[in-house]
């Protein structure tokens, strides 16, 4: 077995099984790390943590698990979510989550090379300055 690798345990049901074990970074969050380091170095941000904590969005057991918080020169906590790819429940997360804490949420999805490379950024500050989803 690999050192890192995960297994559902008995009671997994099917359905999405996750890629990596909680705590463990994906190929796209540590490249961000690495970036994240590299601002950290150059002096464009104090410092970052990976997976800090739990947001609660809902009285039941829903929770958003922050990817990244980041905290600017200035002071200010940014949490960043990162993505290869969005699906709407993601989206919807960040989106009540910014519409619930004092923080600003930052969506970043991974560009292709082909596109040019980097990141595309959403900023969420609260559930009004969103976009809206379309419904079902």
């Amino acid at each position: 077995m690999r050192p890192f690798s995960y297994q559902p345990g008995k009671k997994f049901g099917g359905g999405r099984a996750l890629k990596t074990p909680p705590g463990a970074m994906n190929k796209t969050e540590a490249e961000r790390s690495r970036e994240l380091e590299s601002l950290k170095a150059a002096g464009e941000i104090i410092g970052w943590w990976f997976e800090p904590f739990r947001l609660r969005l809902a009285e039941d057991n829903a929770f958003y698990t922050v990817d990244f918080m980041v905290v600017r020169p200035d002071g200010t906590i940014e949490l960043e979510e990162v993505k290869g790819h969005w699906e709407e429940a993601a989206l919807v997360r960040i989106k009540v989550a910014a519409s619930l804490y004092p923080f600003s949420f930052v969506a970043l999805k991974k560009r292709t090379k082909k596109d040019g490379g980097g990141w595309e950024r959403r900023e969420f500050k609260n559930l009004d300055d969103s976009v809206e989803l379309g419904t079902r």
